[in-house]
């Protein structure tokens, strides 16, 4: 009794000596006490606020963020878009990041730091930059450090001595709502609809300007036209009036709508789409937008070879530094530069939802083989999942539809949203489409899709360092290279340095696809069997050829612009009975049909 005792009493003090030891190390290493992460508890934005209070953001293209913001100021709230961001904001946030981020967060912390530091320059107590001043930025999950993002700005704020600056998340699995929960930033009818006219145009008017800059004749007259079009669009949406049927409506219903709080805010609802959508001044701003655009004289008759620009997020639409300035680079070499929008990936969200769905399906079903009793539960089941597709669907319609509304206001040769289905199909055999991450698959069959489809001559995916999904991607796209032998397709990651090997890796593909599309351009050439200056010739005697919403119709198997156009002029050249007759006079044959 007395030797167990005894032992007992050993193994107490082994215990405490041994805890005491170890208190002391963790206190020489200053890690202290363990804790438990807790997500930090955000200051709320408030409504009292929305007067004072300046909403900062940026990271997308200069049209976007024009557009973007005009929504906010036309809803009430003060908002200014960051400048670009630059080498000197990646090194700003290395310094106080941590290590090991990808460049999209070093970027954009370090930008956002900088212009933080330029308002405590020009007069600005810290005091008052927390105060009045917050950030707005998307947030995520899932696997990928684009969950940590928010927890990261923070970080880094606080070594910049600004903790306690507010970070404000908008996440795409919540869709409109902000995680704040506060009303400061109130996600209403008008600021939806605003938004969603304002990520539509943008992605619009992004992808016009690079179809239309590569053909200009009076070099830099499409920026100058484009920012000229895109300030009249702002002025729209920062200006446009809310509908408010109590202000419409004729005297004699006005009282039944102040007092039926539902019906007043039913009929608002479909008056407000109806004006944001289908309003007069709106459709007029679009039809300004493309009578200014549509002055710029173009030449589709330069051979150029299209890129397809795939990759992460961030990186395949800012325009600076962060991708090395590579549409920029591009077009001087020589390019035509086919852009993402960001329609493509909210359309992906939305089909991802519904795919999930059927497949989670099963897996709530009570069980394989219910019984008679519990039919209920089983048709409770299938109706939610019923329920749960038509609202994506009527969703992924309503996206669609809107989205190529804008397309057609705006010249209608701006490239349609590629179906969804068909990129996970044609990604299945590479790359499962429940693989999360990223763009997940949509690298891979964006790849596939333009290759096959012959929509362009050479893909380009970009991507930041180290993106943990985009080398996922990159590690399936060589099994997809040795499928489709005639693929040309060059990842490229992105940093704060490396600007110069990237560009020499570029231009070595593009070489390539400047063969490629050389060949294909005299290939379609020769079968017209006129030559090149009655091509011209033609196009000098007809204007309407040099506007660049002249529509040209899309040949099957056929990448290159110019290559499509002499194909359309000389089908429009052998319907031309009166040009043939006078070239005839003149002496010149004009082969009346073209042969393959």
């Amino acid at each position: 009794m007395a030797t167990n005792l005894l032992q007992i009493q050993n193994d107490s003090e082994i215990k405490k000596r041994l805890e005491a030891e170890r208190a002391r190390l963790r206190k020489n290493a200053g890690l202290g006490l363990p804790e438990h992460f807790h997500r930090p508890v955000e200051r709320a934005f408030t409504a009292e606020e929305r007067g004072r209070v300046t909403i900062l953001f940026g990271g997308f293209t200069w049209k976007h963020e024009d557009l973007i913001r005009a929504v906010f100021q036309g809803c009430g709230y003060r908002c200014e878009k960051l400048p670009v961001p630059d080498v000197p904001a990646f090194q700003t946030g290395k310094e106080f990041g941590n290590n090991g981020q990808c460049n999209p967060t070093y970027f954009t912390v370090g930008n956002l730091v900088q212009y933080l530091q330029f308002l405590e320059k020009q007069g600005l107590s810290r005091r008052e930059i927390l105060d009045n001043y917050v950030f707005f930025t998307a947030g995520s999950c899932g696997p990928c450090r684009f969950g940590m993002y928010e927890a990261e700005y923070r970080f880094a704020l606080k070594n910049a001595g600004f903790d306690g600056f507010r970070v404000l998340l908008f996440k795409d699995s919540d869709g409109i709502k902000a995680a704040s929960g506060e009303p400061g930033l109130k996600f209403t009818v008008d600021f939806g609809f605003g938004m969603l006219n304002a990520m539509h145009v943008g992605d619009v008017m992004n992808d016009l300007i690079y179809q239309v800059r590569p053909f200009e004749v009076n070099k830099g007259e499409t920026d100058r036209v484009f920012r000229e079009a895109v300030y009249g669009l702002c002025e729209d949406l920062k200006n446009r009036r809310s509908f408010e049927i109590e202000q419409v409506a004729p005297d004699w219903a006005k009282p039944k709508f102040k007092s039926n709080k539902i019906l007043r805010n039913t009929v608002n609802i479909f008056g407000k789409w109806h004006e944001h959508m289908w309003g007069k001044d709106y459709l007029n701003a679009l039809r300004a937008a493309r009578e200014k655009m549509n002055s710029i004289e173009v030449d589709r008759t330069r051979v150029k070879p299209v890129v397809k620009i795939t990759g992460e997020f961030w990186a395949q639409i800012t325009e600076g530094d962060g991708n090395f300035h590579m549409f920029e680079f591009l077009e001087r070499e020589g390019a035509q530069v086919l852009v993402e929008p960001i329609a493509t990936w909210v359309a992906y969200l939305m089909y991802q939802a519904k795919a999930h769905a059927i497949a989670k399906w099963p897996v709530n079903r009570p069980h394989a083989n219910p019984k008679w009793y519990e039919a209920k539960k089983q048709f409770a089941n299938y109706i939610g999942l019923r329920k749960r597709l038509w609202g994506i669907g009527a969703g992924q319609r309503m996206w669609n539809f809107f989205y190529h509304r804008t397309v057609k206001q705006l010249g209608g040769i701006t490239h349609h949203l590629v179906p969804q289905t068909e990129l996970a199909e044609l990604a299945h055999p590479f790359y499962n489409q429940f693989a999360r991450g990223g763009e997940g698959h949509l690298e891979v069959g964006k790849n596939v899709y333009y290759t096959i489809h012959k929509l362009c001559h050479m893909v380009l995916a970009l991507k930041p360092f180290g993106c943990m999904p985009s080398s996922q991607s990159d590690g399936v796209q060589s099994a997809v290279i040795n499928k489709f032998k005639d693929m040309i397709f060059l990842p490229i990651e992105t940093s704060g340095e490396g600007e110069v090997n990237a560009h020499s890796r570029v231009q070595m593909a593009l070489g390539e696809a400047k063969v490629k599309a050389k060949t294909e351009f005299e290939q379609c050439l020769k079968s017209t069997g006129k030559s090149l200056p009655q091509i011209r010739e033609y196009i000098e005697e007809h204007p309407e050829l040099k506007r660049p919403f002249y529509h040209v119709p899309h040949r099957e198997g056929v990448a290159g612009t110019a290559a499509q156009f002499v194909l359309h002029v000389n089908d429009r050249i052998n319907r031309d009975t009166r040009f043939r007759r006078r070239t005839r006079m003149q002496g010149i044959a004009i082969p009346a049909s073209s042969g393959d």
